[in-house]
């Protein structure tokens, strides 16, 4: 059966690999690294090695399963599949020949539609050439503000059939962002105990970016101690836009 999520913008989640190393500011207050502690000492089994306390912690140590992979193939029902909600797929200690694997896996499920993020975009771009883009794979990298803005370049050289942003937790205005190229973007704020607060104006402004260039914007969320304490609405109303790309539309 597949993991259902409250993630909003996608449906189910599917963990081929776990663990991760802090790289930027997006990750201090990382939500993956909260709940490996969580899913190690509840006798998880993919969450027992763990990481580098200085960049990673328990249960939270890169971890490929090549048993995960034959996951999607039991999905009966077609769905939104986020890859790596509980690490990044194109993490240094990913071998390329895996990442082939689980491509593979999105190539022979075309019933699904798989979103990939990473904040590794340089290893992204790097084996991009070395890798069978399937039509039904979203490429996105997380842009938290505009010492990350980088990450973009590296995705727009990347063939995927739609390229896509993840700006959350947004910590900062993203007024030099280039949306050419990009399929869609995805903004919201920062939950939890130590959240950083995002202000109106960047969201706004990344809005306006959006439909200038004609972009479809999603916002998640403004944030706050939980998820759901700030709301979803922005200027009063919910923006729920979505690429229009499906593998029905171009089979």
């Amino acid at each position: 059966m597949a993991t259902r999520t409250a993630i909003e913008w996608t449906e189910v989640t599917w963990n081929p690999s776990t663990g991760c190393d802090r790289i930027s500011a997006g990750c201090d207050n990382c939500y993956a690294l909260t709940l490996a502690k969580r899913l190690k000492a509840m006798g998880a089994a993919k969450y027992q090695n763990d990481g580098d306390p200085r960049t990673s912690g328990p249960g939270f140590q890169l971890t490929v399963h090549p048993s995960a992979l034959r996951q999607p193939y039991n999905w009966t029902t077609p769905s939104t599949v986020f890859v790596n909600s509980m690490s990044d797929l194109f993490h240094a200690r990913v071998p390329t020949d895996f990442v082939r694997d689980v491509f593979a896996v999105i190539a022979d499920t075309p019933q699904h539609t798989y979103q990939i993020l990473t904040k590794r975009s340089s290893r992204l771009r790097k084996i991009a050439d070395r890798l069978d883009w399937p039509r039904n794979l979203w490429m996105g990298v997380s842009v938290e503000d505009s010492a990350s803005l980088q990450r973009v370049e590296d995705l727009r050289a990347v063939p995927a059939a739609v390229r896509f942003l993840s700006c959350e937790p947004l910590l900062g205005p993203l007024n030099e962002v280039d949306l050419e190229g990009i399929g869609w973007v995805i903004a919201g704020g920062e939950s939890g105990p130590r959240f950083r607060p995002v202000a109106p104006e960047w969201v706004a402004g990344l809005r306006e970016r959006c439909l200038a260039a004609e972009v479809p914007f999603f916002f998640k969320q403004w944030g706050g101690r939980t998820p759901k304490q700030g709301g979803r609405l922005l200027d009063g109303r919910t923006w729920d836009q979505m690429p229009s790309h499906t593998p029905a539309a171009t089979a």
